[in-house]
Formats: structure tokens, C-alpha cells, sequence
């Protein structure tokens, strides 16, 4: 029964999140061509630095080792060139 409430949870959960997708959807298609602009923006840097901070905490957390020394085999097997 734990299982059937964790899924009627998580698709509520879903449907609650999709709600504020499309009311997001619907604020950003009302906005002026300057308050685009300034989300758009707003959002680049936001997406920046999530994105930082996810490459930051895989890199602590050793997700990137196995592609790293990949590159470095490949670096040592010539399998590279230079920039």
C-alpha cells in the first residue's frame, strides 16, 4: 500500500507542478518585448548557475572521475589534438 500512496503522491505532485509550468507559460507570453528581454536574461544567468553549481557538485562527488580519466587515456593514447 506504501508504494500505491508514493505514487498517488508523486502524480499529484506532477500534475501540481505542471500547473505552475503552464502558468508560467502563460505569464511569459504576456510579457512586453522588454520584459522578455530582461526575463530571458534573467533566466540565461539563473540557467548559468544552476548549471555551475550541478557540474560543481558532481565534480566533488567523483560523477565526473570515470569521464576524466577517459579523457586522459585518450590524451595519452593520441586519440586528441590540440586546441
Amino acid at each position: 500500500m506504501g508504494r500505491m500512496v508514493d505514487a498517488v503522491l508523486d502524480y499529484h505532485h506532477c500534475m501540481m507542478a505542471m500547473g505552475k509550468i503552464e502558468k508560467l507559460e502563460q505569464e511569459v507570453q504576456a510579457l512586453s518585448h522588454e520584459e522578455l528581454a530582461t526575463f530571458r536574461a534573467w533566466f540565461l544567468e539563473f540557467d548559468w548557475a544552476a548549471w555551475d553549481h550541478q557540474i560543481e557538485r558532481d565534480a566533488r562527488t567523483g560523477k565526473l572521475d570515470a569521464l576524466a580519466e577517459q579523457a586522459l587515456r585518450d590524451h595519452a593514447a593520441g586519440k586528441t589534438r590540440p586546441l
